[in-house]
């Protein structure tokens, strides 16, 4: 009886351990270093052999090895909850003040931009092949879950105000991320298909908003209806030729954001609507098992010693990588965001000051979970390139996490002196 008893009380501590951004952030940098050690283990051969190993029902576009069904299958979760996310924002939340939201906006297309310019530039100047030029967009993702983990745990003391420009900042950045994936990585589109999945959006879309109140109060019909229509869905993106992950970020969009009508009672925020409930609902999947699955077949390369780090550092690939998103992406948000507040209506919150913000676009330059997947997109499943990228990007998003991370530790040694004695923080830097 105790047990039965207590059990609620237990899922309901773990789902909220789940969901916070330091757990997310933890988890994958496990599941990264775990990868990294099998690959380059005795044991490589077998991880590898797991990663390769082809899981399917026979069916096109249900037969896959493990690392496809972890990057094309379960990573859809993920973009899933990033459409509800982006929705939300968009609805009701910090991009629905376009003058509120510009600066966060405009610094992630700048940190968009200047990373993809200067891998371009170093590939350009070594005289790279044409293939190498397809890496283009692996050095302009910002990892939300890292990103934002490494400033909750470094930034206690920090102002609020920080957490916000950066999850706008990574959330616009997946967006761009989101359409590059959607037009550059997409050869071909069969139409038929394409109209298929539109059908089956067009349903996810009436039910969710017709029955909207109906799902937030009954937690298994999210499972037993929308989960299978969201899998077939998947299926019609795949065969269409658009990557499938797209799929999740479509059926994301279809999700109402604010509530119908305030008679509902569930375990929810009671202000939420369907899209929010989803995402407080399935947060605690992607965060506890989708992302750890996909870092850990998707982070494993095999180095090779020094000999291999010695051929990573002279191809060009990885050294774009490393360049964007150590150099790019600062130069790029904090740039960008500068000129915004000198030259337009937008200004920088008042809260934190620019040299919090040099720190932040460090953050920022945390690439990887999308940074993983465009490589894979771009150069293919242990190809040289691809593996040289996958050391790039871990290289490139660690040294960031150290730099950006020292530097806000110490803004936030600041600001708890400066305000155990009662002075304004940006008095104290003035």
């Amino acid at each position: 009886m105790n047990v039965a008893v207590n059990n609620p009380s237990h899922a309901s501590k773990l789902g909220s351990y789940l969901r916070q951004d330091t757990t997310g952030g933890l988890l994958l940098l496990i599941a990264m270093v775990a990868a990294l050690v099998f690959a380059n283990s005795p044991l490589g051969d077998f991880y590898f052999g797991v990663r390769d190993a082809h899981v399917g029902i026979g069916v096109p576009g249900f037969d896959h090895t493990v690392g496809e069904w972890a990057a094309d299958g379960l990573l859809a979760v993920f973009f899933f909850l990033t459409g509800l996310e982006l929705k939300t924002e968009l609805v009701n939340g910090e991009l629905r003040n376009i003058r509120k939201a510009m600066l966060p906006v405009v610094a992630a297309v700048g940190g968009v931009i200047m990373p993809a310019l200067i891998y371009l530039g170093i590939n350009i100047a070594a005289g790279a092949e044409d293939t190498a030029m397809h890496g283009w967009a692996i050095p302009t993702a910002t990892d939300i879950a890292f990103a934002v983990s490494v400033l909750a745990v470094v930034g206690s003391a920090l102002p609020t105000a920080m957490r916000t420009f950066l999850l706008t900042l990574a959330v616009v950045d997946d967006l761009i991320a989101i359409i590059i994936i959607a037009f550059v990585y997409t050869e071909s589109v069969r139409v038929l298909f394409l109209g298929g999945a539109a059908v089956l959006l067009v349903i996810f879309w009436v039910l969710t908003h017709k029955y909207a109140n109906w799902f937030m109060a009954k937690h298994w019909a999210a499972w037993v209806i929308l989960l299978p229509l969201g899998v077939a869905t998947w299926w019609f993106v795949y065969e269409a030729g658009v990557h499938a992950t797209i799929a999740g970020v479509l059926l994301g969009f279809m999700v109402p954001v604010m509530k119908t009508t305030p008679r509902v009672i569930r375990h929810e925020d009671p202000e939420m609507g369907l899209a929010p409930a989803l995402e407080h609902r399935f947060r605690p999947l992607s965060n506890g098992l989708v992302i750890p699955i996909f870092a850990f077949f998707s982070a494993g390369v095999a180095v090779g010693g020094i000999d291999g780090i010695k051929s990573a550092a002279t191809d060009p690939v990885a050294l774009g990588i490393v360049a964007g998103l150590l150099i790019g992406k600062p130069v790029g948000i904090f740039g960008a965001a500068w000129l915004m507040d000198r030259f337009s209506p937008a200004v920088k919150d008042k809260d934190y000051t620019w040299t919090d913000m040099f720190g932040m676009s460090f953050v920022a330059g945390i690439g990887f979970t999308v940074s993983l997947l465009v490589a894979e997109l771009s150069f293919g499943t242990g190809s040289p390139h691809n593996d040289h990228a996958k050391v790039g990007i871990l290289f490139g998003s660690m040294l960031a996490a150290v730099i950006g991370g020292t530097m806000l530790l110490t803004r936030n040694a600041k600001y708890k002196k400066v305000r155990a004695h009662g002075v304004d923080p940006d008095v104290y830097d003035n």
